[in-house]
């Protein structure tokens, strides 16, 4: 396939534990859809899900910008796996995100909620590979990273759409790396 969906997610939070009878759920799925012969972006979207079991903390809203008001506008959680999987061929297409909490929070979410997950089996953890390919001991960051491969952070940090686009950006540079490698081995003759 010659797309790849870059997902990055925000949840409920709070500074500290969450309240009794609340826990972490996901408030906005952010995708970004890189084509990689191009390594451009060539969509990305703005999920907001409405929370089933918890509230919006004045620490959440902080971090990122999502209120109370904006979430009870969103769909429900399996209403955004449905939008996934009709516009973004997730079921399909590989995708990658930034650390492994996106995979594991939409499992769990998905597993509570007793509804299928959306999302391929080919995943790629681009925090780890970004380590690996930059010789990292240590897994930076997303603003980091960025700033070690010599691109801006575009947007607000912690909106879900835009770290998408973000790490869409950091995952054109490990591809062109790849691509650049290979040319190197096949001018060798190797």
């Amino acid at each position: 396939m010659s797309l790849v969906n870059v997902v990055d997610l925000e949840a409920t939070c709070w500074l500290g534990p969450p309240p009794p009878g609340q826990a972490n759920e996901i408030i906005e799925i952010g995708v970004c859809v890189l084509d990689r012969p191009t390594l451009q972006p060539v969509e990305w979207r703005s999920i907001v899900v409405r929370p089933a079991r918890s509230e919006i903390s004045a620490f959440c809203t902080e971090l990122t910008g999502h209120t109370a008001e904006s979430v009870a506008a969103g769909v429900p959680f399996a209403q955004a796996c449905e939008i996934l999987e009709r516009d973004f061929d997730s079921g399909r297409r590989p995708w990658a995100s930034w650390g492994d909490y996106d995979r594991k929070q939409l499992q769990h979410q998905c597993a509570e909620a007793g509804i299928p997950y959306p999302m391929c089996h080919v995943h790629t953890n681009a925090k780890k590979v970004f380590a690996r390919v930059f010789g990292l001991k240590k897994k930076p960051g997303m603003a980091n990273a960025l700033a070690a491969a010599g691109l801006p952070l575009v947007g607000r940090h912690h909106s879900g759409v835009d770290d998408a686009r973000n790490i869409a950006s950091l995952v054109a540079v490990l591809m062109q790396r790849q691509q650049d490698a290979w040319r190197q081995l096949r001018e060798a003759g190797i």
